[in-house]
């Protein structure tokens, strides 16, 4: 009788996880499950969704994945993997920790009395579309939950994926408000397949836009991060917004890359092996967490340029 009510054991909890790596090392994730990519899927449970922070345009994010197979040279997020003590190399694009009771847990933060419904940004820390999604379907449950609870949110991806979810997405843009913002941060095949190696082409990204717009989306560009040396040449800049202006973009935003903690050892190693001739300037520009303001103002004064020029807004509304 016991087995009918044997339900199995449940995933760890995320600061089970922590333990085990901190004492025994990533190998210790034996029960993490290897897919195509060749990524390991270890399934943690949360005990909670809604995440407040402070320092952005919003105060609440929700990121049912943790770790990205996208491996974004560049990505800020790289630092977090650092408080599992997985290494922000190859462990953070190769270690996926999957939050199978997310929803659940959503769902019962948005019935609180207490939640106010404020604007809820989805997919800051690590990608909500990476390839992953197809199989568990988290981040479509979190919207739908969203949605249910007449909620305003914003999601920010780099995969196409996103467009399975268009009925959704449309669906909360006619009701409580939602604005998808797509990184494309260059169209250019080299820089890309480098900077980004993990992502799917830039123009298909884009043509995720376009379908987004068509069904009745407001569906922007992230521009992010303009990578100085590598992606910022005035040539590929104006080549980049021209595509995302012929893709019908509502709203491009733009900024230069930042670099601190984990993200900065890594992406510094990858520089002096893919770029050394770049290594003594970025010392030179990176002295600090952020390039110096002249430098951001005339990427700012450039791009402002650009969007003229294309007709497109920066203004997400």
């Amino acid at each position: 009788m016991s087995l009918l009510f044997d339900l199995g054991r449940k995933p760890p909890t995320t600061k089970t996880i922590a333990l085990q790596v901190r004492e025994h090392g990533a190998g210790s994730l034996d029960e993490a499950q290897r897919r195509a990519d060749d990524a390991r899927y270890q399934e943690i449970t949360c005990r909670s969704a809604l995440n407040p922070v402070k320092g952005m345009p919003f105060a609440w994010t929700l990121n049912p994945y943790r770790g990205c197979t996208h491996g974004c040279h560049y990505c800020y997020a790289r630092r977090y993997q650092t408080q599992f003590e997985l290494g922000s190399d190859d462990e953070f694009a190769s270690i996926i920790f999957v939050k199978t009771n997310f929803v659940e847990v959503l769902k019962r933060e948005l019935r609180k009395p207490s939640w106010t419904r404020e604007y809820v940004a989805v997919g800051t820390a690590t990608d909500c579309y990476q390839p992953i999604e197809g199989h568990y379907r988290l981040t479509r449950g979190a919207l739908v939950a969203l949605h249910e609870a007449g909620n305003p949110a914003g999601v920010i991806t780099k995969g196409p994926m996103i467009v399975r979810d268009r009925d959704v997405l449309a669906d909360m843009t006619r009701g409580a408000g939602c604005t998808v913002h797509i990184s494309v941060p260059t169209v250019d095949e080299d820089a890309w397949r480098q900077l980004e190696p993990g992502t799917a082409h830039p123009l298909q990204r884009l043509r995720a836009v376009r379908e987004l717009v068509d069904a009745g989306i407001r569906a922007g560009v992230l521009m992010n991060p303009i990578v100085p040396g590598i992606s910022s040449k005035p040539a590929m800049l104006e080549k980049t917004m021209k595509a995302i202006a012929d893709h019908g973009a509502r709203f491009v935003g733009c900024n230069v890359m930042f670099l601190e903690g984990g993200t900065r050892d890594h992406f510094l190693k990858w520089l002096a092996q893919e770029y050394p001739e770049l290594v003594e300037g970025y010392t030179q520009l990176y002295a600090k967490k952020y390039a110096p303001a002249e430098y951001r103002n005339e990427v700012k004064r450039v791009i402002g340029g650009l969007r003229r020029a294309h007709n497109i807004s920066d203004r997400e509304d």
